[in-house]
């Protein structure tokens, strides 16, 4: 079972260490370096107005995922970004499903109108979750670098609440 509250900034502990090991792994985050706690911590404290940031615990209260929403200066006021991050290994079990229903209640109380997810084109785990929840895509970016160097191309997909 699956529990979907609020995160606060006491969660950048294991924000932080489940963040760093999608990094790790490589391939399907636009992170490229691992993040402190502090760092983690100081994104939540910083996070714009309008920002939602939801953790995904199993029955025991470990972390299993998180995800969150905010505004973007790409964006019109109406649109949010959103990222996603779920434990490796615990893909497909229903966590990314709990934090989108928790997500998208969120986003309609704040105001928005559509979600935007900005997607790496090879991470195609992450192309079927946003899909799954009714995402459709509305633009690519071609050859968009990263902080390591390495260029990637990105999809851009739609969500309207």
């Amino acid at each position: 079972m699956i529990t979907v509250r609020r995160a606060t900034p006491l969660d950048a502990p294991p924000l932080a260490e489940l963040l760093n090991e999608i990094v790790a792994a490589g391939g399907t985050t636009a992170h490229t370096r691992p993040i402190s706690t502090g760092d983690m911590a100081q994104m939540m404290r910083t996070a714009p107005d309008r920002s939602a940031w939801h953790v995904a615990l199993n029955r025991g209260g470990a972390l299993r995922g998180f995800q969150y929403i905010e505004p973007s200066p790409t964006l019109p006021p109406e649109a949010c970004d959103i990222a996603t991050f779920v434990q490796i290994g615990q893909t497909g079990l229903g966590i990314g499903s709990a934090l989108f229903t928790a997500t998208a209640m969120a986003a309609r109380a704040l105001g928005y109108v559509w979600i935007s997810a900005n997607i790496r084109a090879d991470n195609e785990g992450g192309l079927i979750y946003y899909q799954s929840r009714g995402f459709r895509d509305y633009a690519r970016q071609a050859d968009v670098p990263l902080a390591n160097g390495q260029r990637v191309d990105k999809i851009l997909m739609r969500y309207d609440i």
